[in-house]
C-alpha cells in the first residue's frame, strides 16, 4: 500500500521518458545497447465492478489506443490507464504486470519496466482505480473491482502477438510491484490460475492485521492512507494522485518528513517533474504528526476512496478502537482471503525498516504459502516504509532471476540462479566519510522462521508501576512514520525512540558474555495489571551499551502493540516483539520495555494505571529483585558468504617476503641516510630538492626541485593554484608518501613514515576521520590514546576550548554539521600542542565569526614560539593571518618570502591619512613634485602615490611629515590577490 524508494537510475530513465511520451502512442527510448524499447499507451474501458469473485474474468475490457477511449466510457465504466513495453525481436516472450505503490500511478514503474522489457518480457503498467489519470474509486484492492481489473488485463495480454501462450487465453505471465502493487501481485496469483510466479515487495498479507495489530489502532499511517486519498475524485488526471503534496506532475510518492523532495519513506517515488515527483502520505514535506484530520463524510463517497472504506475510517479514528466489522472489510480484500489459492513461485522481498508492514507480514505469507507447496524465497531487505530503499538495484535483478527461472522456456530453468532461500542485508562497516552503514548479505539454505532456535536471556526487575496519561498524551516514540531517513538511524542509535517519564516499566539483562545475533521475534511472559479493564501496552528491545555510554539503540525502530482486556483483573500473556535482525555486541545489554503509549498508534483516552511484572523467571512473584526470561529467536545456520580468494593466492607469501627484503634494505638505506643534523635541531621545516613524480609518468611531477625553510614563531601560507602540488607536499611532510627525490627535515630529523619527530607535529590534511557513533569528546579521548602518550600531555581542555564546540561535544559526530566537524578535526590536530602545526583549508565550512576566530588562534598559537603552516583558497584570510608565503605552480617554487614583501613589490603605495579628510589639489602637487614621486592622486581613504624605482618608503615618510601631511599608514596597495595572479600568470 504505498510508496518505493526509486534510485537515481529510475528517476533520469523517467525523467527522459516523461518527454518522449508526448510524440506520440509509440515511442522509441535508446537503450545502453539495442535493442530499443517500445511504449504503446492503451486506456481500457473496465466494469464498475465485476459482481463477485466466481474464478471468471467478468467479460473483456474495452480498449483503445493512444489516448483516445473506445471501449465505452459510459456510466457503469471506469477507465483504467496502461502501458505496454517490449523491446526488439518479434517473437513471443513471457509478460510481467507491473503494480504500484499506493499514491503513485503506471509512471512510478516505468524505469523497472522498460528494463525488464530489454531482458526479453513484454510488460505492462497500469495506474490503478483512482491514480494517476485512471477514474474509479480506490478500493484497496478489492477482488470485484482493482483484482478484476489485473484479470482483464491479463485477457488482453493473451491476445497480444508479443505475448507467449500456454494455451488458449493463458498467457505465461508474472507478476510484481511493491506495497499496494505488492498486495495485488498476490491476489491476482489466489484469483487467477493463469498467473505463473510472482514476486511482492514489502507488502502485507492481513491488511486488518497490519492496520489493527492486536487490536490497536495504527492511527498515523491510517491517517496518511485516507487523507491522500480522501482529497477530490480522480478526473482523468495524473496530477489527482498528487492532490495535497508537491509535485504532483508524477504520481510517485514522496512522503517526507521536512522535505518535498519526495525522499521520505515511501515506495514507488516516481518520475514526475518538479521536487515531489508526485503523491505522498504526509502532505508536502509534514510529518505523520501533522497529518491532515479525518476526511469527513461527502455525497461522492468520501473523494476517491471507496464509501465504505471511508466510513470505516472515520468510525475507528474517532474510537480509537477497530471493531468486528472493520477488520472484516479489510480482511475481504487482503491476500490472506485466498490463502489456500496461492500456489505459484514466489519470491517475498520484505523490509528490516517497516512498521507498516513489518517482518511478520512476509512471515504469514510465507507459512501459507509453503503449506500450499509453493517454491517460495525470502528477502529481508534493507529499509522498508521506514527505512527507505537501499537496494533497488539489487532488488530488481533479483526480481528478473525469478522469472527468468520461472517464466522464460524449460531448458534455461536449471541454469538460472534464484538466489539462496533466505537472505538478510546488515549492516557492515561503517562509513567515516558518512556515517552510513555498508551493506553485506547473509544467508540460509531455508527461511528460519521468526523463532528459530530460542535462547533464554534472563532479566531482572521487579513489579513495576506506570501509568497512561489523559489522552495519552505526551506519547512516547518509537518510530515516526514519513521520516524514514531518520528513522533508518536507529540501528546506530541516532533514531527517533522516546519512552515518557512515568509510562513505561523496564527489564534488563546483565551484560552479554558473548555477541547475540538476534534473527526473528523475541518472546516474553508478561503479567499484566490495570486500573482499567482494557490496558494498550508497546512491547520493545532496546540495545543497551556498556554503563551506559551510548544513547540506547532500538533496533528497527519497531514497537509491538497489545491490547489486553480482562486486565482490571490482572491477566498473564505472552507478549511477542517485532521481528529484528540485530547484533546485540559483548558487553551490551537487552532491555526489554512495556510503554502505555506511542506515537504511532492510538491509546485509550482515559488515564489509568498499569503494572507489569516478569513471569518465568525464579523471582516470579515479587520475591527479590524479580525477573523472568527473554526468549529470544537466532539463525546460526544464516551466514554472510565469504568472498572468494583469487586464484594467484598462493603467490602472496612469496610475494609478501620479496617486499619485507626489499622494504628492509630501502628502510636501512634510509635510516642511514637520514641522520639527525644538528645545526636545524632549532628549524622547523626545512625542505632540500623535494621532489615526487605523478605514478606511472617519468616526466609528470606533481612537486619539482621544491626547497624552502621555516622558522619558530612564523605562520606560513602555502599557496598555489589547484594541482599546485601543495597538498601532495603536505602528504610527503606528514610522511604519508615518500619522495622520488630531495629530503624533508623536521627539527633536524628527516622525516619518513613512523618518525619519532612526528610526535611533535599536528596534522589536519584532507580531512579527519571520525567514528561518527562516537561523541566528539570520546573521538578526541580514543585518538589520544591512540598515541600512546601520557593523558596529561594532550592539553585537551585547551583544544576544546579553541574547538568551541560546547555542548556538542557530547553528541554523536554523525549529527554534526561540516562545520563542526572541520573545527573538531583541528582541535584533534592542536592535541599535545605540537611545536608545528600544518593545517590544510582550516576554514572549510566554517562561517565569517568562525573563520576570525580561527585567525585568531593560529596568530597566538605562532606568538607562543610555535610554528604553523597553513594551505588556504581564502587570500584575504592567509594576508590577515600569515607572516610569510610560500607561492607554488605547477609543482614549482615561485616565491617565497615575508608576506610584505610579496605584496609589497607594486610600485604604488596607499598613504592613509586620519580623520579621512581629502587632501587638497595643493598638497596632492607639492607631494607629486617630491623627488622619486611619479604621481599622486586622491583616493578615498587619503592618497595613492606612485613611485618612479628612485625613491622608497623610508625616505617618502619624513618628507610627507614635512608637508604637515597627518598620516596615519602607508602601505602597498596591490592585495595578496593581485600579487598571487600576478605571480602564476593572470588568470589561469
Amino acid at each position: 500500500m504505498t510508496f518505493r524508494l526509486r534510485g537515481r537510475r529510475l528517476y533520469a530513465t523517467a525523467a527522459v521518458l516523461a518527454v518522449l511520451a508526448g510524440s506520440g502512442t509509440w515511442a522509441a527510448v535508446a537503450a545502453d545497447d539495442p535493442p530499443a524499447v517500445h511504449r504503446e499507451d492503451r486506456t481500457f474501458a473496465m466494469p464498475e465492478s465485476a459482481g463477485g469473485a466466481d474464478g471468471s474474468s467478468g467479460g473483456e475490457a474495452g480498449e483503445g489506443a493512444g489516448g483516445g477511449e473506445t471501449g465505452g466510457s459510459g456510466e457503469g465504466k471506469v477507465r483504467i490507464d496502461a502501458s505496454f513495453f517490449t523491446a526488439g525481436g518479434t517473437g513471443r516472450r513471457p509478460a510481467v504486470l507491473l503494480g504500484h505503490g499506493f499514491g503513485g500511478s503506471k509512471e512510478s514503474v516505468r524505469g523497472q519496466a522498460e528494463q525488464l522489457a530489454r531482458d526479453g518480457y513484454a510488460v505492462l503498467t497500469w495506474s490503478a482505480r483512482g491514480f494517476g489519470k485512471s477514474t474509479g474509486k480506490i478500493g484497496l484492492n478489492d477482488p470485484d473491482r482493482e483484482v478484476a481489473d489485473v484479470r482483464r488485463l491479463i485477457d488482453w495480454l493473451a491476445k497480444r502477438p508479443e505475448v507467449r501462450l500456454d494455451g488458449a487465453g493463458d498467457p505465461r505471465v508474472g507478476v510484481a510491484g511493491g506495497s499496494y502493487g505488492g498486495a495485488i501481485a498476490l491476489l491476482a496469483a489466489g484469483y487467477d490460475k493463469r498467473v505463473d510466479a510472482i514476486a511482492p515487495q514489502i507488502t502485507y498479507w492481513n491488511l486488518a492485521d497490519a492496520l489493527f495489530p492486536n487490536g490497536v489502532f495504527k492511527k498515523l499511517w491510517a491517517g496518511m492512507f485516507f487523507s491522500t486519498g480522501s482529497v477530490g475524485a480522480a478526473e482523468g488526471s495524473e496530477g489527482a494522485a498528487a492532490a495535497g503534496t508537491t509535485g504532483g506532475s508524477g504520481g510517485g510518492s514522496g512522503a517526507g518528513a521536512g522535505s518535498d523532495s519526495g525522499a521520505g519513506s515511501d515506495a514507488g517515488t516516481g518520475a514526475g517533474s518538479g521536487r515531489g515527483a508526485g503523491s505522498g502520505a504526509g502532505g508536502s514535506g509534514k510529518s505523520a504528526a501533522q497529518t491532515a484530520p479525518p476526511p469527513q463524510n461527502s455525497t461522492d463517497g468520501c473523494g476517491r476512496f471507496e464509501r465504505q472504506l471511508c466510513e470505516m475510517y472515520e468510525r475507528v479514528a474517532v474510537s480509537g478502537k477497530p471493531d468486528a466489522a472493520a477488520r472484516e472489510l479489510l480482511e475481504a480484500r487482503s491476500p490472506s482471503a485466498v490463502a489456500d489459492r496461492i500456489k505459484v513461485p514466489t519470491l517475498l522481498m520484505q523490509g528490516r525498516t517497516d512498521s507498516l508492514f513489518p517482518l511478520g507480514q512476509a512471515d504469514a505469507t510465507y507459512k501459507a504459502l509453503r503449506k500450499n507447496g509453493a517454491p517460495v524465497s525470502v528477502d529481508w531487505l534493507a529499509g522498508g516504509h521506514d527505512g527507505g530503499d537501499r537496494e533497488t538495484g539489487r532488488l530488481a535483478d533479483r526480481t528478473k532471476a525469478w522469472f527468468d527461472r520461472y517464466l522464460k522456456d524449460e531448458r534455461d530453468e536449471a541454469n538460472t540462479d534464484t538466489g539462496p532461500a533466505f537472505r538478510v542485508s546488515r549492516g557492515g562497516a561503517v562509513d567515516s566519510t558518512n556515517g552510513a552503514a555498508r551493506l553485506r548479505g547473509a544467508s540460509g539454505d531455508r527461511y528460519p522462521g521468526l523463532d528459530n532456535d530460542p535462547r533464554p536471556v534472563r532479566l531482572t526487575g521487579r513489579e513495576q508501576r506506570f501509568a497512561n496519561p489523559a489522552g495519552a498524551s505526551p506519547p512516547s516514540i518509537s518510530t515516526v512514520p514519513g521520516v524514514g531517513a531518520l528513522n533508518s538511524l536507529s540501528s546506530v542509535g541516532a533514531g527517533l525512540s522516546l519512552d515518557s517519564p512515568g509510562q513505561y516499566a523496564r527489564f534488563e539483562s546483565q551484560p552479554l558474555r558473548d555477541p547475540l545475533r538476534v534473527t526473528g521475534a523475541p518472546t516474553a511472559r508478561v503479567r499484566i495489571g490495570s486500573t482499567s479493564d482494557d490496558a494498550v501496552l508497546f512491547a520493545k528491545v532496546y540495545d543497551i551499551g556498556p554503563n551506559g555510554s551510548s544513547r540506547p539503540v532500538l533496533p528497527a525502530g519497531l514497537a509491538e502493540p497489545y491490547r489486553i482486556t480482562g486486565a482490571k483483573a490482572g491477566k498473564s500473556v505472552e507478549l511477542r516483539m517485532p521481528a529484528i535482525d540485530h547484533e546485540f555486541a559483548a558487553g551490551h545489554r537487552l532491555r526489554l520495555v512495556l510503554s502505555s503509549t506511542d506515537l504511532a498508534y492510538a491509546s485509550p483516552a482515559e488515564p489509568a494505571t498499569y503494572t507489569a511484572s516478569l513471569q518465568g523467571g525464579s523471582g516470579e512473584g515479587g520475591s527479590g529483585e524479580g525477573g523472568g526470561v527473554l526468549k529470544v529467536p537466532t539463525a546460526p545456520a544464516v551466514k554472510s558468504a565469504a568472498a572468494p580468494l583469487p586464484a594467484w593466492t598462493w603467490a602472496l607469501p612469496a610475494a609478501g617476503a620479496v617486499v619485507a627484503v626489499l622494504l628492509l634494505l630501502v628502510g636501512r638505506r634510509r635510516a642511514a641516510a637520514g641522520a639527525p643534523d644538528p645545526d636545524l635541531a632549532d628549524v622547523p621545516l626545512q625542505i632540500t630538492g623535494l621532489s615526487k613524480r605523478y605514478a606511472k609518468s617519468a616526466d609528470r611531477y606533481a612537486v619539482r626541485d621544491l626547497s624552502f625553510r621555516v622558522e619558530k614563531g612564523q605562520v606560513l601560507g602555502l599557496l598555489g593554484p589547484n594541482g599546485a602540488g601543495k597538498t601532495t607536499t603536505l602528504r610527503m611532510l606528514m610522511g604519508l608518501i615518500g619522495p622520488d627525490a630531495g629530503e624533508i627535515r623536521v627539527f633536524g630529523h628527516a622525516i619518513r613514515p613512523g618518525a619519532p619527530v612526528l610526535s611533535r607535529v599536528g596534522a589536519f590534511v584532507e580531512g579527519a576521520g571520525f567514528l561518527p557513533h562516537l561523541s566528539g569528546r570520546a573521538n578526541l579521548d580514543l585518538y589520544w590514546q591512540a598515541t600512546g602518550r601520557p593523558a596529561e600531555d594532550a592539553h585537551i581542555d585547551e583544544a576544546l576550548e579553541i574547538a568551541g564546540l560546547g555542548d556538542a561535544l557530547q553528541r554523536a559526530v554523525r549529527t554534526y554539521s561540516q562545520g563542526m566537524r572541520q573545527r573538531l578535526a583541528i582541535a584533534q590536530a592542536m592535541l599535545g600542542l605540537p611545536d608545528l602545526l600544518i593545517l590544510d583549508e582550516p576554514t572549510n565550512g566554517l562561517d565569517p565569526p568562525q573563520i576570525r576566530e580561527m585567525r585568531d588562534v593560529m596568530i597566538r598559537y605562532a606568538a607562543g614560539g610555535r610554528t604553523v603552516i597553513v594551505s588556504s583558497h581564502l587570500l584575504a584570510e592567509v594576508e590577515q593571518t600569515c607572516t610569510h608565503l610560500v607561492v607554488m605552480d605547477r609543482g614549482q617554487l615561485v616565491q617565497a618570502g615575508p608576506v610584505a614583501d610579496i605584496v609589497g613589490t607594486g610600485d604604488t603605495l596607499l598613504v592613509g591619512v586620519e580623520g579621512g579628510e581629502p587632501l587638497s589639489d595643493v598638497l596632492l602637487e607639492k607631494v607629486a613634485a617630491l623627488p622619486g614621486i611619479a604621481a599622486a592622486v586622491r583616493a578615498d581613504e587619503g592618497m595613492l602615490v606612485t613611485l618612479d624605482g628612485t625613491t622608497s618608503t623610508s625616505r617618502l615618510l619624513p618628507e610627507l611629515l614635512r608637508l604637515e601631511i597627518p598620516v596615519a599608514r602607508v602601505g602597498p596597495h596591490r592585495r595578496l590577490e593581485d600579487a598571487f595572479l600576478t605571480m602564476i600568470g593572470g588568470d589561469r
